[in-house]
C-alpha cells in the first residue's frame, strides 16, 4: 500500500496555510506556533529549523521530542473523519494538528485548545 501524499510533503509547505487560516479569524502566528509546540514538544527554535529544512510530515512527527499525552483528548471531525477513530498513527497526528488549528480559527480559547 502506498503512503498518503501528505507524509512526504514538507511541513513548511502547509505551515503558511495554518497561519493564514488563523490570521483570517483574528488569531496569530504565535498562537499557531504554541499549538504546534504543545502537540509535538518542539522548542520554537527547533520548530523554525524544521520549517527551514523543509522537513516532511513523516519526519516532523517521528522526530517530535515529546508528543503531548493530552492529545488523545482531541475529539471531533476534521475532513469528514472523526480524529479519534483514525487507525493510522501518523495520519492521526496530522489530523490532531489540523483539528487544533481549526479550533483556533473558530475562536476557541487557547486553554481549551491545549486541553488544560
Amino acid at each position: 500500500m502506498t503512503k498518503p501524499k501528505i507524509y512526504s510533503m514538507s511541513f513548511a509547505s502547509v505551515y503558511p496555510h495554518y497561519i493564514t487560516k488563523a490570521e483570517k479569524k483574528g488569531r496569530t502566528k504565535s498562537e499557531v506556533d504554541e499549538i504546534i509546540r504543545w502537540l509535538t514538544g518542539y522548542s520554537q527554535e527547533d520548530l523554525e529549523t524544521k520549517i527551514e529544512n523543509q522537513t516532511d510530515f513523516e519526519t516532523f512527527f517521528s522526530e517530535a521530542p515529546k508528543l503531548n499525552p493530552s492529545r488523545t483528548l482531541i475529539k471531533g471531525v476534521i475532513c469528514g473523519i472523526r480524529v479519534e477513530n483514525i487507525e493510522e498513527p501518523l495520519m492521526q497526528e496530522i489530523r490532531y494538528l489540523d483539528k487544533l488549528i481549526d479550533e483556533l480559527a473558530k475562536g476557541k480559547a487557547m486553554e481549551k485548545i491545549l486541553r488544560k
